[in-house]
């Protein structure tokens, strides 16, 4: 029997205000218990791909819809809960079976005080569903995954939880809604090694189709079994995990630097025929022109499509001995101890990882170094050489009635980047911003 499709693209084009364009004419099918990972450089419509097959985003041409009775689940970046419900009623709010279980347990209490034919009935319809289902300890299973996810107590409200409880809730609240097709965007962010592992089975055992956006390349390697990359609005896929793709993602771009290079010694060949004053009017002329030109749009789409980042970090003054020293740190929050007797030095031109479980007091470790929180003893020394840099998770500091370039700019046409001075949109353009 035929493999079903759950999804399908007919012609999606995709072009944001300016007329740059994200998707061009993708046609793709999708089978419904595949694992698929995205990929492409940033800008390239990842999170746009997902939007677009949630429903999202509507402003596309073309078609690009699930099959009849399909149910989607998706898993935004920035994920909305329902202030007036608990951690556990966001949680089951979408869970059906839940409301199933509920419902059976309350048409049991009903019958112990009137018996009914009617109750009865919905009873036995109820019993029935929930035999089928296997959802007698859902309770069970609904602890089990928030547990896993690393969720927040059951009664706390959600309004003054961080972005991270409420993307493990929102992605405990959707998994445990059982969709036909998961779309889960960076569904790794804010999660420990633990829930990470426990996701990853998770999704391998998953009967349905799930469309994954990643920059965990372990976790793309091990969950998915085809790929599809976005590469110059057009969608690429490949049969095979990220290692596969990469290997012959590698193979491609030696043969399009060689067919490119092949491209520009003809123009050349040709620019020089052009300039010799060769006669356009005849056919032949006309038809070699016109070839001429064909080439210079693709050595230009070629050009403008060279988006690997290139990043570059100027080296900061000299260190002295002393980077950061701290000795018997305590911080605690409430009954909660973050941290009691910690000490520790940080070495010269170190690169050191934090790491340890959510709650464990990494993010509250940089507010304590960069001065926003202050410890409840111990003492933090750090180095008269040292000039702290910090990006945070909540991109608090940025200002969203600026551009890019106005942002990283300050409006500057140059910068001093370490002892050099570079133009500031070239420095923006480097990053793959663009506009």
């Amino acid at each position: 029997m035929a493999q079903q499709y759950i999804y399908q693209m007919q012609g999606l084009t995709k072009a944001f205000p300016g007329g740059k364009k994200v998707f061009e004419n993708i046609w793709l099918s999708f089978y419904s218990d595949a694992k698929i990972g995205v990929v492409g450089v940033n800008g390239s419509g990842k999170s746009t791909l997902l939007k677009i097959m949630a429903g999202v985003d509507k402003e596309f041409n073309g078609e690009a819809k699930a099959a009849d009775g399909v149910k989607m689940g998706y898993l935004e970046q920035e994920p909305h809960l329902d202030d007036q419900l608990n951690v556990w009623g966001n949680i089951i709010s979408w869970c059906e079976e839940k409301k199933i279980f509920d419902r059976y347990n309350e048409v049991a209490a009903k019958l112990g005080e009137d018996y009914t034919d009617e109750l009865m009935e919905e009873m036995t319809a109820l019993q029935e569903k929930i035999d089928a289902a296997d959802i007698w300890d859902i309770d069970s299973k609904i602890e089990m995954a928030a547990d896993a996810l690393r969720c927040p107590p059951n009664d706390w409200p959600v309004d003054n939880l961080s972005g991270g409880e409420k993307r493990r809730i929102a992605l405990a609240r959707l998994l445990l809604s059982k969709p036909d097709m998961l779309l889960l965007d960076e569904p790794t962010n804010h999660l420990d090694a633990e829930s990470v592992a426990w996701l990853q089975h998770h999704l391998e055992a998953f009967p349905g189709c799930v469309i994954l956006v990643t920059h965990d390349r372990y976790f793309l390697d091990q969950v998915t079994k085809w790929t599809l990359e976005l590469d110059r609005g057009k969608g690429l896929p490949y049969e095979g995990n990220y290692s596969g793709w990469l290997e012959q993602k590698t193979k491609r771009i030696v043969q399009e630097q060689s067919e490119s290079e092949a491209r520009q010694r003809a123009m050349t060949r040709e620019l020089e025929w052009v300039r010799s004053g060769a006669k356009a009017r005849q056919a032949k002329s006309k038809a070699r022109l016109a070839a001429y030109d064909e080439m210079v749009r693709e050595q230009e789409t070629s050009r403008l499509a060279q988006t690997t980042a290139t990043i570059q970090i100027p080296p900061g003054p000299r260190l002295g001995n002393v980077v950061l020293e701290v000795e018997n740190l305590e911080k605690a929050y409430g009954e909660k101890v973050l941290f009691k007797g910690l000490t520790f030095k940080l070495p010269p031109n170190g690169i050191v990882g934090v790491i340890g479980p959510n709650g464990a007091g990494k993010s509250t470790l940089f507010k304590l170094i960069t001065g926003q929180e202050t410890p409840d003893a111990g003492t933090f020394r750090v180095g008269e050489t040292v000039k702290l840099a910090y990006v945070d998770q909540s991109r608090d500091a940025l200002d969203p009635t600026k551009t890019v370039w106005q942002e990283i700019s300050g409006g500057l046409d140059v910068l001093a980047v370490g002892k050099r001075e570079i133009n500031t949109r070239s420095y923006v353009g480097s990053f793959n911003f663009r506009g």
